[in-house]
């Protein structure tokens, strides 16, 4: 697997950043991998950092490069700061950045990475859980599917009871005053009733702990996916919110994925 961190400009953001992308062998040099003349097409998971990380977090903390090695998978990871994957009330638009532009700079850098939505999925924690479903709900037609784990999935619960989740300045600057929250662009239930009829309905994967303080969060998008007739793999365990379970928790959600369009 070959590994590179890069700098960029970003023209939805104004300023550069940097990602880190891992591609597998299999880009050049494994049999079955269905080819284009000579160029390999890979599938692409596009994974998210929470609040207080980076891009490099993933694969400091956890054994995701050997999932995607195994797999024959490559890997976006994306610098979003505290973002939250959203197109901030003040402040940069992360969302447009992570799902519009982001893809097509990689696919530029990286000719390797499929173009197809079907070869094409999110999965973060935490902070990164909400923009990979964010990501999955809003633009559909390029993630085919989105696995959270420990996500925070609920920004209007966050934004109404600030004292419970920091400054009540910052979740405004990201997503406006809470009465904004409900049924905007960033509201993941109103999301997921809109989109409850399209053919291009996400598959959606969601673990979190039972002692997790975003559990409440979790069992609620749960139950809301189910009403609306969503795929939608629930798990859960006992766990709070930290990377031991986080690391022992990405290799089933990207199997899952995966397995799951292999079945499609």
């Amino acid at each position: 697997m070959a590994f590179f961190e890069v700098s960029l400009y970003s023209d939805a953001l104004s300023m550069e950043t940097e990602i880190a992308a891992y591609l597998p062998e299999a880009v050049w040099d494994k049999p079955g991998i269905p080819v284009d003349g000579t160029r390999v097409r890979v599938p692409t998971v596009y994974l998210l950092h929470g609040m207080f990380g980076n891009h490099r977090d993933w694969y400091l903390n956890s054994s995701v490069v050997r999932v995607a090695e195994e797999l024959g998978i490559a890997l976006i990871l994306p610098q979003t700061h505290l973002g939250w994957y959203a197109d901030m009330a003040r402040g940069e638009k992360f969302f447009t950045y992570v799902a519009r532009e982001l893809p097509r700079l990689c696919r530029r850098f990286f000719p390797a990475l499929s173009p197809e939505r079907e070869q094409t999925f999110a999965a973060g924690l935490s902070m990164g859980g909400y923009g990979a479903f964010h990501l999955a709900l809003r633009a559909p037609e390029t993630f085919a599917g989105a696995a959270s784990l420990s996500g925070g999935l609920d920004v209007k619960q966050m934004v109404e009871t600030p004292n419970d989740h920091g400054d009540p300045q910052y979740w405004e600057d990201i997503f406006g005053r809470a009465e904004q929250v409900d049924h905007s662009h960033n509201d993941l239930f109103a999301a997921a009733r809109e989109l409850r009829d399209s053919p291009l309905r996400p598959r959606l994967y969601q673990w979190c702990g039972t002692e997790d303080f975003l559990y409440e969060q979790n069992t609620r998008m749960r139950d809301h996916l189910r009403a609306l007739g969503y795929d939608c793999e629930y798990r859960e365990s006992p766990g709070d919110h930290q990377w031991k379970y986080w690391d022992r928790e990405i290799g089933p959600a990207i199997r899952w994925l995966f397995k799951r369009e292999e079945e499609a």
